[in-house]
This record gives C-alpha cells, structure tokens and sequence, in this order.
C-alpha cells in the first residue's frame, strides 16, 4: 500500500520538529503520514538493553515508536562496550535501562521510554506483554526466551527473536498469524551448559548490530501492517491460519564469517504444548526450572521455588566462607576469567558452567556436595544460577549462588581484598 502523502501541516498531529525529524519518512511508500502516525501509537516491549536490544532500541526511537518500555536488571559492565552500543565507559556500574533511556531520550525526546530495573519473571511477564503491541527479545539465555515466548502466545502478541554466538546469528518472528512459536522449532530447551553463552564462547561485536537491526525492522514492518500482527489496519484479527510473510515462518541464519544470509522455512506444530490445537501450557510456567530438568511446573511451586535460588551478598558469602563448615565455593566462569580474578583465597574451586552436570555423576563428589552444600559463582549471577539448579536436580539441596556474581564482589570495597591476582 502506497502511504506515501504530501505533509499539509495544519492537518498534521505532529509538532514541527516531528515534521522535519520524519520527513524521509513521510516521502516513503510504505509509511508516509499515516504510517508514521501509527508508528506514533505504538508500543514496543524491549527485553533487555544489551547487545541485541541496543540497536534495535535506537532504531525503533529514531523511528519515532511512541512508547518503548526496557526491562533488564543489569548493570552495565566494561566487558558489555565491545558490542552494547547503546551504553558508554561513563555508563559502567550504571543500571543499562537508565543508561538506555538517558540515550534513547536524548536522540527522540517526542516518545516516551519506559525503564524497568527488574528482570522479566512469570509474575510480571504477561501483564507486560498484554501491554504493548510487540515484544523484541534482546535476551540472552534460555528461560526469558521461553518465557518471551508462552506469555506472548498467550496474550495474543508477536515477539521478534534475534540471537548471537559467536560468528552467528539468527532472527525471526514468532507467535504471529500464520507462523510458529519458538515451542514449535524447539520444544525443549539444551541441558544446561550444552549450549556455551557469549562470556564463554565469544561474540563478533557487530553481530548485534546486524541481528538487532534486522529486529528492529520487523518490529516496524509488524506495526505498519507489511507481516501479519496483532491486528490490522481495520481493527480485524488475522487468523493464525494467514498466509506467512517477512519472518514470520522464516528463521533467518547469518553467517558473518562468510557474510552468507540463509532461511530457514519452520512451521506451526498441530501438538505444540503451547500455541497447538490442544495446548497444554495454559499458563506461565517456572522457567529456570524447566531449562534446568526439561520438566513443566506450574511457577512457585516445587523444591527450590517460590524464592527460588537462594541469592548471597558478598557479604554474606565471605562470612560462610570464614565460617567452621564452609560450603563448597565453585567458580563456573571460563578459565580466562578465572585467570583475570577469582576468590580461590577464600576457597574457591574452578569449574566451568559445561563440566558441572559430568561433576554432579561422580558419586563421591556429589556426596561432598550433599554433605557440605554448595555456592556458585559467575560473572553476573546467571550461569551461576543454572549452575545451581544443575546441583540441586542432582540432589544437593542446600544451593545459593553469588547476587550479582563477581561484578557485584568486585564493586564492594571491604570484599576487594578476597580476589585473586
């Protein structure tokens, strides 16, 4: 459809500045002043503000989306700048939605951006998902994604998925009308550890920027009504049974080694537990649970539920530490960042997230372990977490990990002292 209109300013909803700002758009078959107005209504959920999330984010505010909420609990670190474009060397040790907001801010200030300091959990997902029109998941592990996925499907809402690993990466829409869910291509998650994240195996750092871009694109192309949405342009649902178009039913796979560009041609699966024809999931699940063990239960439920994991301050780790019946310290960073700083002064051991599993099958350790309790440790906090729920599926009951992870030990002065050379 041709949106592509002469600018009358008195008829315009846009202040002057906005006339200038999207002029290249208002000239543009395929947006124009209608599309660029409802580019305007629009609201966008960005889960998390790091690699993928950052240009998405960019180029959804330059494009003058109306309401961008970001949600991620992280703060931002010197080892995120290589490829997080969205944040800056004064932003180390800052929140990244605040960093993200004070940037997106300052290059649209006509929209509205949103900062969420908190992760997305099953007990916030789908009231946030309910309100916005698309999810971009810039996540980077496996429960948010699949839990990206079940509130979308759901609540009714597309969520374009883009992922990065080292020299790759891949990007499509999911839970849109006519298309799969993520459920449909993989119904259950890797064991954890199996699949290495970007601490450990690396990422090219402008992968994101490819990846995250294309995101941004399909968000807009989902907004405007060129892939089937939520809804179109009259008001009218597609049926799921729409003919695909863009990626919705295409997962996209990016070599950037051999700059090649393939598709990928996934389907909607009749038996999917989620968006099939008799689902099973009817409500949001526990997430780390079931990325840890492949089983389904419901969320609060189970061992090592309702506050999950239990979570330890620097602080409070470096008492138990000192105290007469440590726990088993174990640090399942990479052997480069074990190298770089670690707390083997306190009685760390070294072992890496995708040895833990072969560790907890020998008997005689997992009894140590049973024995003695365990803490784990990472650099932010969350492959300790998987690390934690792989000891307690193996029977170690008494679990906790590092808060925040060796960031968080190293941002604590009185605690500094502990790390290794």
């Amino acid at each position: 459809m041709n949106r592509a209109t002469a600018v009358d300013p008195s008829a315009s909803p846009f202040v002057p500045d906005e006339l200038r700002r999207y002029a290249r758009h208002f000239s543009l078959d395929g947006v124009g002043m209608e599309g660029q107005t409802t580019l305007s209504r629009a609201r966008v959920l960005v889960v998390g503000a790091g690699g993928l999330g950052s240009p998405a984010a960019l180029y959804l505010a330059a494009a003058g989306v109306g309401h961008i909420t970001l949600v991620d609990p992280d703060r931002v670190e010197l080892s995120n700048l290589q490829r997080q474009v969205l944040h800056g060397t004064p932003d180390v040790g800052r929140a990244k939605v605040v960093s993200a907001a004070r940037r997106l801010r300052a290059l649209n200030p006509e929209i509205v951006v949103e900062a969420r300091e908190e992760a997305l959990t099953s007990g916030n997902a789908r009231g946030l998902v309910a309100d916005h029109d698309v999810v971009v998941d810039g996540s980077d592990n496996f429960p948010t994604r699949y839990l990206v996925n079940d509130a979308c499907v759901l609540e009714g809402r597309p969520w374009v998925y883009g992922a990065i690993l080292r020299w790759e990466g891949q990007m499509s829409v999911f839970a849109a009308p006519g298309g799969p869910c993520y459920r449909c291509l993989f119904r259950d998650p890797p064991p954890p550890g199996m699949v290495p994240g970007c601490a450990e195996a690396g990422v090219l750092g402008v992968l994101p920027g490819v990846v995250g871009s294309l995101q941004a694109l399909e968000a807009i192309r989902l907004i405007l009504g060129e892939a089937p949405g939520p809804a179109a342009a009259d008001g009218v649902t597609p049926s799921r049974s729409a003919e695909p178009s863009g990626a919705v039913g295409r997962l996209l796979v990016f070599d950037a080694r051999a700059l090649e560009f393939r598709w990928v041609h996934p389907r909607r699966d009749p038996a999917c537990p989620v968006c099939g024809d008799d689902p099973k999931i009817l409500d949001l699940v526990d997430y780390d649970w079931f990325c840890a063990t492949g089983e389904l239960r419901p969320a609060g439920s189970g061992p090592g539920a309702g506050e999950g994991i239990p979570e330890l301050g620097p602080g409070e780790l470096a008492r138990r530490m000192e105290s007469a019946a440590p726990p088993l310290l174990l640090d399942v960073r990479e052997d480069w960042e074990w190298a770089a700083g670690n707390l083997e002064d306190l009685g760390a051991t070294h072992l890496p997230l995708r040895k833990v599993a072969g560790q907890a099958s020998d008997p005689g350790w997992l009894e140590k372990a049973r024995q003695r309790g365990a803490v784990t440790v990472c650099e932010s906090g969350r492959r300790s977490l998987d690390a934690a729920h792989l000891l307690l599926d193996a029977g170690v009951r008494e679990v906790a990990h590092l808060a925040g992870g060796m960031a968080a030990w190293r941002a604590e002065p009185a605690r500094a002292t502990g790390e290794g050379s």
